[in-house]
């Protein structure tokens, strides 16, 4: 049976409208944001650009050599989300997530059009007519469009946002940017407008997941039957002596997003919304009870309120502050490498096959493959040299310009990764071993800035 979830007001509702407004306000403004860079770079805050291989976010430059720190992040928003349903269960699914923030939005579309809970019942029960019709027409027009809007959002986080929504509208965008959209059109359409609560019911695993992060304190909306029970119709003038403060409205019933009765206590579809607080508290309200009928609560704390003990949720206890120790490592960690990393990086591939080469002058030569990552907007004029290996001879392959030598030199681009094929020798006699640890070092011609790489040369031995 389709749920029509009944409109409240209240804490809750105001904090999950303000909630839609950032998150959306986010997804949908920030690919605008321009961010000046210098010449030769893009100018968008926030950019994945594919071609040139290169993740931007305002000020940091993520290259593909740097994927760790998206896996960092990937870490402290999972540690992050075991830290909130630890506290307040699944609050994340009630405000935040994805999923319910837009059919948030679909629904308010809905109800503006077709009417609150009741008209809306109406609607569904009534015969096919032009005035439904029309409604109907109307509201999936609207949803098409934020639909769109959504899909064609995200895909200009993947180019110039200015640029893309032009080519988008003259039809000269690629059949990638078009099929994104229309993909992400589709689910959006589908997920927000019509499956809804089954996508947390049936689609997503964090329902399932979830109790491994709980515990007897982390809070969850609860219905207090000690207060409640036994429930009943109230009437203006009766005594509330011998019955509980629950009058049976169901108004809790008709606000929740996912159709259930809290009055049956923790149950899998529950995502923590509070909409039902809100509803209760307006009923209490009308007929002169206390308020938080309907409340976030924890077991443990339940369990003390009963025995007379009032004290307050315990938010804060080993399983949380191990949650946030650990998240402020991962954060310390990252933020730590992000400052002090270089814009100069190496990295050498030692050939396999042949492990060496004796050439005509009894001489050993290795090959290596040498990738220069220069990270500035600069050009840089660089020399290379090897450490650990007496008279070693460098020779760039392929390149005229630059003469086999002890310490070879050659200009980088800048923002670019340079890559190139390296041959090193060096006499027999210098080889104790049949593998001998070297360094390739990197060093700036101006600025003395330093990279360096440890490698091994391989030889016959003595």
């Amino acid at each position: 049976m389709k749920i029509h979830p009944k409109r409240v007001q209240g804490t809750y509702r105001a904090l999950k409208w303000w909630i839609m407004l950032g998150t959306l306000g986010i997804y949908y403004v920030t690919p605008w944001i321009r961010w000046d860079r210098g010449p030769g770079a893009p100018d968008q805050a926030v950019l994945v650009d594919i071609p040139g291989s290169r993740l931007y976010f305002f000020f940091i430059e993520i290259w593909p050599q740097e994927i760790y720190y998206l896996a960092g992040l990937l870490i402290m928003a999972a540690i992050g989300l075991f830290f909130v349903t630890s506290l307040v269960g699944r609050a994340w699914c009630g405000y935040a997530c994805p999923q319910t923030v837009w059919t948030d939005l679909f629904i308010a579309v809905e109800r503006w059009i077709e009417g609150d809970r009741g008209a809306r019942i109406r609607l569904d029960k009534a015969p096919v007519s032009a005035s439904k019709i029309s409604n109907r027409a109307l509201k999936f027009a609207i949803w098409l469009l934020i639909s769109v809007g959504t899909g064609g959002a995200w895909v200009f986080y993947f180019a110039d946002a200015p640029t893309l929504a032009v080519d988008l509208l003259t039809f000269r965008a690629s059949v990638t940017a078009y099929s994104a959209i229309a993909i992400l059109a589709f689910t959006t359409f589908s997920l927000g407008g019509f499956m809804r609560e089954q996508v947390c019911t049936y689609m997503c695993p964090w329902p399932r997941i979830q109790a491994a992060m709980m515990d007897e304190e982390s809070a969850t909306v609860t219905y207090r039957a000690d207060r409640g029970e036994t429930r009943g119709p109230y009437r203006k003038g009766e005594s509330w002596e011998s019955r509980g403060d629950c009058v049976d409205c169901n108004q809790c019933v008709a606000a929740c997003p996912m159709g259930i009765d809290i009055r049956d206590g923790q149950q899998l579809e529950c995502i923590t919304c509070a909409l039902c607080i809100d509803a209760c508290d307006a009923v209490m309200a009308k007929v002169g009870r206390p308020q938080n009928l309907i409340a976030y609560a924890s077991i443990g704390g339940e369990t003390r309120r009963l025995s007379g003990d009032i004290s307050s949720i315990k938010m804060f206890r080993w399983r949380t502050l191990f949650y946030l120790a650990a998240w402020c490592l991962v954060g310390g960690i990252m933020l730590y490498t992000l400052i002090n990393r270089a814009d100069l990086d190496i990295n050498v591939l030692r050939d396999r096959n042949p492990l060496f080469v004796a050439l005509s002058d009894g001489s050993i030569r290795n090959g290596y493959t040498f990738k220069i990552l220069n990270k500035a907007r600069e050009q840089r004029t660089l020399v290379l040299s090897i450490e650990g290996l007496a008279g070693a001879r460098l020779k760039v392959v392929g390149s005229e310009d630059i003469a086999e030598s002890v310490t070879p030199y050659f200009t980088v681009k800048p923002d670019r990764l340079h890559s190139f094929r390296l041959l090193v020798s060096a006499p027999r006699d210098v080889l104790a071993t049949d593998s001998q640890n070297i360094r390739f070092v990197l060093s700036e011609i101006n600025t003395r800035v330093r990279a360096h790489y440890d490698s091994i040369f391989r030889g016959p031995g003595q």
